[in-house]
Order: structure tokens, then C-alpha cells, then sequence
């Protein structure tokens, strides 16, 4: 079956499957509606455990729905969040992505980020700039060395252009003796989705 050249999200999920084995930890640090977190738990299996952030209640609500068709044990956090234990299954925390680096548990080998706003949701509800940079310093200070981040950026809607500025800045700036950073863009349409992939190589 052929596959579209620009679907990025799935060329992003394919590329963490190449560090990503069954049994490790892993974040989303958006949720939405779970398809970032489902695909993160078919690689890590049940002894796995994925850690996944949204600010919006009706996010985790439907990751939680996604998750539990698709057979895993989930653990709901929306009050009173306390750092996660090392244990198999799905954490879902609300709470923002620029807040994550204290309740994870260990290093993480995979982090993914689906920037702008819910699928479904309330468009003028997106993901900021200054937001979104502290957790992308955050993702690359936690992963595990060999591991990767994957970044999704939506520069269509208002306030995607900013923020794809900020985080193609971000990426530009990663030292190369610590990181290396993929871009992949579709060249000829400047407002579609465009994704950054960094693995650190590095033990900062």
C-alpha cells in the first residue's frame, strides 16, 4: 500500500520505532486524542511505560477511551499530581508539557510532541512558543543518551508560524557534539507540517 511522501507524523513515529524496544519509557507530551500515545504503547508493549501530558481534560479523556481499547492498563492523574513511579502501563497527567521534567520517573528513550492545537477541539486553544521551548529543553536534558525527540510543527495556523520559528531556532541552536538533528519539510507548500527528530548522542 503506498503512503503519502508528506505524512509527517507517521515518518516521526517511524523514526522513534528504531530506538524504541519493548519494556522502555516514553513520553507524549501531547496528548490529544492518543494517537501519538497508542503508537508509543505498541512499541513498548505491556511491560512498558508511557507518560502522556495534555492541558485539556477531553484530551486525556479520549486518550484514555484509545488506550483502553487498545488493551493497557491506565493510570489518570487530573489533581494533585505526584512524580510517577517506574512501572508498566499509561500515565496520563494533566498538567503542561513546560511543567513535565519533575514527575518523570527516568530517563526517557523516546519523547514525541504533536504541537498546535486538539483535532476536534477548540482552535484557539494551541500550543505557545515560550511554552513549548522549555519543554523541548526539558525533553533534551531527561532523554537517555541514543535516545530521540520528535517534533511536529503546524505553522498554518495563527500562531504556528511563531512557534515553528522558535522551535526550528531551537533545534538550529543544539550543540553537535551532543545531538543530531533531522528536518524534514515539504519544500513547495511553506505552511504544512514540517518535523525536527534529535537524538542525542551525547551524556549531558
Amino acid at each position: 500500500m503506498k503512503h503519502a511522501l508528506i505524512r509527517v507524523v507517521e515518518w516521526g513515529q517511524e523514526l522513534l520505532s528504531e530506538v524504541i524496544q519493548p519494556g522502555d519509557l516514553v513520553v507524549d507530551l501531547t496528548a490529544g486524542n492518543g494517537q501519538d500515545t497508542l503508537a508509543l504503547f505498541q512499541l513498548v508493549g505491556k511491560m512498558g511505560q508511557v507518560v502522556a501530558l495534555d492541558v485539556q481534560p477531553q484530551a486525556l479523556l479520549a486518550t484514555r477511551d484509545r488506550m483502553v481499547a487498545g488493551g493497557a492498563k491506565v493510570r489518570l492523574q487530573q489533581q494533585d499530581i505526584q512524580p510517577l513511579q517506574c512501572e508498566p502501563g499509561i500515565d496520563l497527567l494533566e498538567i503542561n508539557h513546560a511543567e513535565f521534567a519533575w514527575i518523570i520517573p527516568a530517563a526517557p528513550q523516546g519523547i514525541i510532541s504533536n504541537l498546535g492545537f486538539l483535532p476536534g477541539g477548540d482552535r484557539e486553544f494551541v500550543t505557545r512558543p515560550e511554552s513549548t521551548v522549555l519543554a523541548l529543553e526539558q525533553s533534551c536534558s531527561l532523554l537517555v543518551a541514543g535516545g530521540r525527540l520528535v517534533v511536529v510543527v503546524y505553522p498554518g495556523h495563527p500562531g504556528g508560524a511563531e512557534e515553528g520559528a522558535a522551535v526550528t531556532h531551537f533545534f538550529t541552536e543544539l550543540p553537535s557534539v551532543d545531538f543530531q538533528v533531522l528536518q524534514m519539510k515539504v519544500s513547495n507548500r511553506p505552511e504544512a507540517p514540517f518535523l525536527f527528530v534529535a537524538e542525542k548522542t551525547g551524556l549531558i
